[in-house]
């Protein structure tokens, strides 16, 4: 891989990670077009449902200037005609020479699209930084399809002692306002937020995106309360107008992330208290963690986590940090679960 390659494919990834959110239940793809010379001449990323695909958007604002050049990809281009028509075709009829792909094609109803382009002269490698492009914006679509369920990203803000809530019960505001900004913004790249019962009474939150100016955004992901009870009131701030919400009955975390699934949902923000957060971690449904952690001291108060069912060290759940970056005064720490899930892939495609 040349070096206008390796930052073509980062830039592919950064474009797949601005349209986070607005896809599903498409995967985040992106693309990037360099001419003969290895100059960029074209860029793109997936369009939501029905819309063009990342390489037909880059090709389209190359032109001309692909014939001969390298389309450079985060997932195998597709093979097959679903809204829209196979991208395999579309980089052969723009006459590129190469193509570069970071993630193969992990479904039959998808795949086929690198041999569609080998046996047509058109020279392909594929598995390019893969682990960076499935860790990024591919990382929830990949969960659905070898998972059958959405990727779940479980925020949570604490104390340095590890307290949501004073022992009187307020929380308004643990971190600063840098870290809600960042909250909104993570809000944004999400297909739903989770919040339990008990989080909707206690706090009424609105669960909306919010730009910096404090007003809704366009759009908005769905609002899920988990209220297996029937305990929340139709005054409540969720069920407002500004966005869809979904109440939902389900008996567990399971049947929950199932219904989601259903409705499209490829990527879960969990909000919910502690209770809600231990119930998805002890089930394993965790896929990745961001704590924010605002340096105060509280002593007493509700803890980050519910009862997880462990009563020995040896038995700790383990995370592995990713990384860690300053939120004004507050830290955020980026983690995923070090556990190793043997997932059956399913068959969901795209289209």
């Amino acid at each position: 891989m040349t070096p206008q390659e390796q930052a073509a494919m980062a830039r592919a990834r950064e474009l797949g990670l601005s349209v986070l959110g607005t896809t599903s239940p498409n995967p985040a793809v992106g693309a990037v077009v360099l001419d003969a010379s290895g100059a960029v001449v074209g860029e793109g990323a997936t369009s939501p449902p029905g819309g063009p695909h990342a390489e037909v958007q880059a090709l389209a604002q190359a032109g001309d200037r692909a014939r001969g050049g390298t389309a450079v990809v985060t997932l195998e281009p597709c093979a097959h005609t679903g809204r829209t028509g196979p991208c395999a075709e579309a980089l052969l009829a723009a006459g590129v020479a190469r193509v570069v792909v970071a993630v193969p094609e992990p479904t039959g109803l998808a795949g086929g699209g690198a041999d569609r382009l080998r046996a047509a002269g058109v020279d392909v490698e594929v598995g390019v930084e893969q682990e960076a492009a499935e860790e990024g914006a591919l990382g929830a679509w990949l969960t659905g399809v070898r998972a059958g369920r959405p990727f779940v990203v479980w925020k949570a803000g604490a104390t340095l002692d590890g307290r949501v809530a004073a022992a009187d019960g307020t929380s308004r505001w643990i971190t600063g306002e840098t870290a809600r900004t960042a909250v909104h913004a993570l809000r944004a790249t999400c297909d739903a937020v989770v919040v339990g019962s008990g989080t909707a009474l206690a706090d009424d939150p609105r669960l909306t995106v919010r730009d910096t100016d404090g007003r809704d955004t366009a759009r908005q992901p769905l609002r899920v309360v988990h209220d297996r009870r029937g305990r929340l009131p139709a005054t409540a701030r969720v069920l407002d107008a500004a966005a869809p919400t979904f109440v939902s009955r389900a008996a567990g975390p399971e049947e929950l992330l199932a219904e989601l699934f259903d409705r499209d949902v490829r990527r879960v923000l969990l909000e919910g208290g502690p209770t809600l957060a231990a119930a998805f971690l002890r089930a394993g449904l965790v896929d990745e963690v961001l704590l924010h952690l605002a340096p105060k001291l509280l002593g007493a108060g509700p803890s980050l986590v519910g009862d997880l069912g462990i009563s020995t060290i040896g038995a700790a759940l383990s995370l592995e940090v990713r990384d860690v970056t300053l939120l004004g005064g507050d830290v955020q720490i980026r983690l995923r679960p070090t556990r190793h899930t043997g997932v059956e892939q399913h068959a969901h495609g795209r289209d």
